[in-house]
């Protein structure tokens, strides 16, 4: 962290719901002199965030979001990236012209590290988590941070300047910066998501380019040559562009060619060492080929990462093999394109877990993969009727129940030796669970369980 920063000093600040990030941004906003207030609508006697931020001596008001809180003349709102902009509070300091901005921003501002910063529809975690990996392979010291779970304010008070910050945003977060500006940045992709909170995509697209908002010709903006959306919007940016491709785009710097994964024409590794399945994941590995190697890590550490990496956690994660059938934890597959991905990315039978919060949005996209990929499918939450629909359109035979632990045992019945059983919900978690870390760990825990009776 720079030493002597003194902006925020004497400044009334309003932190706006907690979570990780809120916490770290209020302990970072005292740390650095700022008069801070806190705001989160989950009652005190059930807050423990809130609780320890008092015995910090932070104030602290919960039990709901009262917009009169604002005619206390605050400098500066930090928002959790989750509370939408349509929020009373929002639009109240919207009104009167006071700045909001999310942690990440907050935490950038305080940085002397350098940043490789990452954001996509899909892939983000994966290709985050390489990025890490292969930097500290390759002797520099690397921290991962952000959408990833672990807050940048708090990582931004550790790391200095001959460390790098690989920082995971989501497009709630990046809505919330101004001055946010990596040496490296890198978009996988971009798909329908969350247009429910950005209201539309082309705003949801304007927060995703962000990234590169404040990116000069010195810094480099990686990119999914494959997708000609891309070929636009890199038109917006003022970085050197990098492109990646999986499919012999003209102009690629990371290529899959000949079967290797490549980075200006050198091979690097064979895309069979990759431990990880899915074309979508030698896209990932091809982003963070490029960020590794702009970085100057050596291919010989890039190829060691990439023989051992196994997976991130709920994404497409290997869990066990029970009788010939491989259960994999995608639980973070909260939307159609991601569950897309993952049934691609298996040659074998699919058993399918799916089911979650309902959106209301269509699933017609599955009805093909369902058809060719899928074997049989066991549905459970708020969508289920829907994806029972989505089933019977595609001629494939599916179950109903309760939720996804008594999913694993019908699952399992449905399925044959040499199958994969594969938890893809294609919804968000919050009908049945907090969130989909949660809703994965509770799939582990049954399939643990089945491999127990099973043993």
């Amino acid at each position: 962290m720079k030493s002597a920063v003194t902006t925020f000093a004497n400044q009334k600040v309003l932190v706006l719901g907690l979570g990780m990030s809120g916490v770290n941004a209020a302990r970072l906003l005292n740390r650095l002199g700022a008069l801070v207030t806190v705001n989160d609508k989950q009652k005190f006697d059930d807050n423990k965030a809130a609780q320890s931020l008092l015995a910090d001596g932070i104030k602290v008001i919960t039990g709901s979001h009262p917009v009169e809180l604002l005619d206390e003349h605050f400098a500066l709102m930090v928002k959790n990236p989750g509370i939408p902009y349509s929020n009373p509070m929002v639009q109240r300091a919207l009104e009167l012209k006071l700045p909001i901005i999310t942690e990440p921003e907050l935490a950038f501002e305080v940085s002397d590290a350098n940043w490789i910063a990452i954001t996509g529809s899909n892939g983000k975690t994966t290709t985050t988590t390489l990025i890490g990996l292969m930097l500290n392979e390759g002797g520099k010291h690397a921290y991962d941070a952000g959408n990833i779970g672990i807050p940048i304010s708090q990582v931004t008070q550790t790391a200095g300047p001959a460390d790098t910050i690989v920082a995971e945003l989501s497009s709630f977060q990046l809505a919330g910066t101004t001055t946010l500006h990596p040496h490296i940045a890198v978009l996988t992709n971009i798909y329908e998501a969350h247009l429910d909170w950005h209201g539309s995509r082309a705003n949801y697209v304007a927060a995703k380019m962000k990234i590169t908002a404040n990116q000069t010709a010195q810094d480099d903006f990686i990119m999914n040559w494959d997708l000609p959306e891309m070929h636009e919007l890199a038109k917006q940016s003022h970085a050197t562009i990098v492109p990646f491709s999986r499919q012999g785009a003209a102009g690629a710097r990371a290529t899959l060619t000949a079967g290797w994964l490549c980075f200006d024409g050198e091979q690097i590794v064979p895309a069979a060492d990759l431990q990880i399945p899915g074309t979508h994941n030698i896209e990932n590995a091809l982003a963070a080929i490029a960020a590794a190697k702009l970085s100057g890590v050596d291919n010989a550490a890039i190829a060691r990462v990439l023989r051992r990496f196994t997976g991130v956690k709920h994404r497409i994660q290997y869990v066990t093999t029970i009788a010939g059938r491989k259960f994999y934890n995608d639980s973070k597959a909260t939307n159609v394109e991601a569950s897309s991905v993952a049934l691609n990315a298996f040659t074998q039978p699919i058993v399918l877990l799916a089911g979650g919060l309902d959106r209301h949005l269509p699933m017609d996209d599955l009805v093909p993969l369902f058809k060719n990929k899928v074997r049989s499918i066991v549905t459970f939450g708020q969508t289920a009727p829907l994806i029972e629909a989505t089933a019977k359109q595609a001629g494939v035979p599916v179950q109903t129940t309760k939720d996804v632990t008594t999913a694993v045992p019908l699952a399992f019945a449905a399925s044959e030796p040499g199958d994969v059983v594969l938890l893809s919900p294609a919804a968000a978690s919050w009908d049945q669970f907090p969130n989909f870390e949660v809703r994965g760990d509770a799939f582990i825990t049954a399939v643990k369980q089945l491999e127990g009776e099973q043993a």
